[in-house]
C-alpha cells in the first residue's frame, strides 16, 4: 500500500481509533525498550541481584494495593463519566485520598519496622525508596488514565516514551558506577517515576484545587474498597509466584522465572492498549444499549490476542537466546503456560469490564480471592517439588478459572439488567480457549524438535505473505471497530 494511501486512511480515522492505534504503538515501543535493556541488566547484575530486583517489583505491586488502594484503576474511568464536568476536582481529590492512605501505611511500617523488613526481605533503604515512589507515582497514573479516557494520545505517548527511555538509561549508568548494584538499580528505577509523579502531583492539585472532598472520597471508597481483594488477587497471580520461588528455591530461580514471565507477557501491552481504547466505546455502547457493537468487536479482538500469544510461544527459544545469557535458557519452558495465561487475562478483562460498568465490584472480589488462594496453595505444594516451572502452570490454571468465574458473573449481571442481546460470542470464545490450551501442550513438544517448530513458523509467515491482503483487511476491520 502506498504511503499516501496510508496517510489518507489515517486522516479519515476518528479520534478514538487514532488514540487506539497510538496507544498500541506506544505500548509496543515501551515494551520493546524494556526487552532491549533486559539482556543488559541480566549481564550487569548477578542472578541473585536480578532476582532480588524482581522481588522488589513484586512487593511494590502488593504494597501499592494497600498504600494507594489502587485508586488509579477502574474508579477513574467511572469517575470520568459520573463527574464529567468536574474531572479536575475529582482527580485532585483522589490524589489527596491516595496520599492520606500512603502516609497512614508508612506510619504502620515505622511502628513495626523490623517485622516488615524481615517479611519483605528488603532493607530499610529499599523500603523507604518504595514509599516515596508510592507517594507520587499515583499522580502520574491519574494523569495517564484521564488522558487515555479523553483520547489525548499525543500527551500520553510523549510522556510514556520519555519515561520508558530515561529509566533504563539511568539504571545502566547507576549499576555500572555503583558498588551497591541492587540499590542502584532500584533507586534509578524509582527516581524517574518519583520525579514525573511529583510534577503531575503539583499540576493536578493546582488545577483541581481540592485535596479533600466528601463526595469524591465517598464514591471512590465505595467503589474501590470492595475491589481491594480483587486487585490483590490479580497481583498475587502475577507477582506472588516470584516471591514464593525466591523463598522456596532461591533468588536465582526467581530470576530465571522472571525472564520467562517477561518474554511471555509481552502481549500484556497489546491487551492494555486494546482494553484502554475499548472501554470508552464499550461504556458508550452500554449507555446507548447498542449491545451488538460490543459483540462484533470483542471476538475479533480475542482472535488478535490469541494469534499474537501463539506467535510469542512459537519463537520463545529465540527470544530467550537474544535477551538473556545462557544460564536463562531453561526459562523457555515457562513461556507457554504464562503466555496462554495472558490470553485468559484478556477474556476475564472483557467480562469484568461489564461488572465495573454496573458498579457491582463486590461480586468480583469473591471469584478473584478464590483464584488467588488456589494459586498460593498450588505454588506451595508444587514449587518445592517441580521448581519454578510449576508456577507457570499454576498461574495458567488460576487464570482459566478466573475467566470462567467472571464469565458467569457477567452473564448473571446481564440477566439481572434484562439485556437480551448477547454481549459476547460465547461459543466462539469457548472454542478458541480450547484451541489455546491444546496449542500450549503442543508447543512444549515442539521445543524439543526445532525443525518442526521452525517449519510451522515458516508456514505461518508464508500464509500471511500470500494472504496479506485478507490479513490486512482483518486487522483494519478490528481497528475500525
Amino acid at each position: 500500500m502506498k504511503l499516501k494511501t496510508i496517510v489518507e486512511k489515517y486522516n479519515n480515522m476518528g479520534i478514538a481509533v487514532k488514540a487506539g492505534v497510538w496507544f498500541t504503538i506506544c505500548n509496543f515501543l515501551q515494551k520493546a525498550i524494556s526487552m532491549i535493556t533486559m539482556p543488559i541488566f541480566t549481564r550487569l547484575l548477578p542472578t541473585e541481584d536480578y532476582g532480588l530486583f524482581t522481588i522488589y517489583q513484586s512487593w511494590y505491586s502488593i504494597v501499592c494495593i494497600f498504600a494507594t488502594l489502587n485508586l488509579a484503576g477502574a474508579v477513574v474511568n467511572n469517575g470520568m463519566i459520573k463527574y464529567k464536568d468536574r474531572r479536575a476536582e475529582f482527580i485532585s481529590s483522589l490524589q489527596g485520598l491516595s496520599t492520606t492512605v500512603t502516609i497512614a501505611v508508612f506510619l504502620v511500617y515505622l511502628l513495626f519496622q523490623s517485622f516488615w523488613n524481615k517479611l519483605l526481605e528488603l532493607s530499610t533503604s529499599l523500603i523507604l525508596v518504595m514509599f516515596v515512589q508510592l507517594l507520587f507515582e499515583p499522580a502520574y497514573l491519574f494523569w495517564m488514565q484521564r488522558n487515555r479516557f479523553e483520547f489525548k494520545y499525543r500527551n500520553v505517548v510523549a510522556v510514556t516514551l520519555a519515561v520508558s527511555v530515561l529509566s533504563p538509561v539511568l539504571g545502566i549508568i547507576a549499576v555500572i558506577a555503583s558498588t551497591n548494584k541492587i540499590f542502584a538499580r532500584v533507586f534509578s528505577y524509582a527516581i524517574v517515576q518519583i520525579a514525573v509523579g511529583l510534577f503531575f502531583y503539583i499540576l493536578q492539585i493546582s488545577r483541581g484545587k481540592k485535596i479533600f472532598d466528601k463526595e469524591y472520597w465517598r464514591f471512590a471508597l465505595a467503589f474501590n474498597l470492595p475491589l481491594i481483594p480483587h486487585y490483590l488477587s490479580q497481583i498475587v497471580l502475577g507477582q506472588a509466584d516470584r516471591i514464593m520461588i525466591g523463598n522456596m528455591v532461591g533468588n536465582s530461580q526467581a530470576a530465571i522465572y522472571s525472564v520467562a514471565y517477561t518474554v511471555a507477557s509481552m502481549m500484556t501491552l497489546l491487551i492494555n492498549a486494546v482494553n484502554s481504547s475499548f472501554i470508552p466505546s464499550m461504556y458508550q455502547s452500554m449507555d446507548e444499549k447498542e449491545y451488538k457493537n460490543i459483540e462484533k468487536s470483542s471476538f475479533p479482538l480475542c482472535l488478535l490476542i490469541a494469534f499474537s500469544v501463539c506467535g510469542v510461544m512459537l519463537i520463545g527459544p529465540e527470544v530467550i537466546g537474544i535477551l538473556a545469557s545462557p544460564e536463562y535458557a531453561e526459562a523457555v519452558y515457562c513461556i507457554p503456560p504464562v503466555a496462554t495465561s495472558i490470553f485468559f487475562t484478556y477474556l476475564y478483562t472483557l467480562f469484568i469490564n461489564v461488572e465495573f460498568y454496573f458498579e457491582k465490584t463486590q461480586y468480583s472480589m469473591i471469584v478473584s480471592v478464590l483464584g488467588a488462594a488456589l494459586n498460593i496453595l498450588l505454588n506451595y505444594l508444587l514449587i518445592p517439588r517441580f521448581g519454578y516451572v510449576a508456577a507457570g502452570y499454576t498461574t495458567l490454571v488460576c487464570y482459566v478459572l478466573f475467566a470462567i468465574g467472571h464469565g458467569f458473573l457477567c452473564s448473571a449481571l446481564k440477566k439481572k439488567a434484562e439485556i437480551k442481546s448477547p454481549l459476547f460470542s460465547v461459543h466462539k470464545i469457548m472454542a478458541l480457549s480450547i484451541f489455546m490450551l491444546l496449542y500450549t501442550a503442543l508447543i512444549n513438544i515442539m521445543y524439543k524438535y526445532p525443525m518442526v517448530r521452525v517449519s510451522l513458523a515458516g508456514i505461518c509467515i508464508l500464509v500471511i505473505l500470500i494472504k496479506h491482503k485478507k490479513v490486512f483487511a482483518f486487522v483494519q476491520g478490528i481497528i475500525k471497530k
